[in-house]
């Protein structure tokens, strides 16, 4: 019972980022934030079952590691894509 209380609040708060990132499409800025809980969700779930298990915390780490530079990536986009277009809007954006 205690076990899926714990999986529980991670499942649904992740549930819940993932349909922010779908419904909000209009911002570069909107979208960035809604991957950064997704991501915060899964090393949360990740942090659950390395301690369920009695494994070490040291994959955690290296989660943290890529997602940190996943956020640096997508805020050089928005500085580039500023800087270029003026918003973040994707209506504004076009490839060609």
């Amino acid at each position: 019972m205690i076990m899926i209380l714990y999986w529980s609040l991670p499942m649904i708060l992740f549930i819940l980022g993932l349909f922010c990132f779908v419904s909000n499409r209009k911002h570069l800025l909107s979208m960035l934030l809604s991957l950064e809980f997704i991501v915060l969700m899964l090393f949360f779930m990740l942090f659950i079952y390395l301690n369920m298990l009695n494994y070490e915390i040291y994959f955690s780490m290296m989660f943290l590691t890529f997602s940190v530079c996943e956020g640096a990536l997508g805020l050089s986009i928005l500085v580039s894509m500023i800087r270029t277009h003026g918003n973040d809007y994707f209506q504004s954006f076009s490839i060609m």
